[in-house]
């Protein structure tokens, strides 16, 4: 699946406030990844955005198989890891609040270049204008939704997508007051 694309401009959506009340009605908190339900509904409380998709990333090994792993890693070496991306995709709104929230959005990449991206992906473009995504993942495989990496590297990952979590916890927190 392709995953990444460079981020395009903001164009006018008349539809925005209708696909945001469609998108809230079916958001379902419990089946968010429950490390990062509070930073989706805080984007959710959020009247320039909704969410499309979220993914905590999942760390399979070994020693932990199940696809929807959310454990930490082990500080031993496992081998070799099968990485999912972590992931938020979000639309904004035409608006200054949006893009505030775009600007803000543009930033995050710069917590580790090599390893976060940000952009539009087509397919979710494709879907809903105006869509954002931003990812966490060695940039050698940006293109894919998960990789196969040895253990240090997973480590390095981890730490980093919890570093990525943490600052857009801080971009929803700061936008709520």
């Amino acid at each position: 699946m392709e995953t990444f694309a460079q981020p395009r401009q903001l164009v006018d959506n008349p539809r925005f406030d209708s696909d945001r009340k469609r998108a809230l009605k079916k958001l379902l908190l419990n089946d968010v990844d429950a490390p990062i339900r509070g930073i989706v509904e805080g984007f959710a409380r959020l009247p320039c955005c909704f969410t499309l998709q979220s993914c905590f990333g999942h760390f399979v090994h070994a020693e932990e198989s199940a696809a929807d792993n959310l454990e930490p890693l082990p500080a031993h070496d496992i081998g070799p890891v099968t990485y999912r991306i972590a992931y938020v995709a979000l639309c904004l709104q035409t608006s200054s609040s949006g893009e505030r929230l775009l600007s803000a959005l543009a930033k995050v990449p710069s917590i580790a270049p090599d390893f976060v991206q940000f952009g539009s992906p087509g397919w979710f473009w494709d879907r809903q204008v105006n869509s954002f995504a931003l990812q966490v993942e060695p940039s050698r495989f940006a293109q894919l939704d998960q990789a196969v990496i040895d253990h240090a590297e997973a480590l390095q990952v981890q730490h980093i997508r919890d570093q990525f979590f943490a600052t857009l916890s801080n971009i929803v927190n700061s936008l709520h007051n």
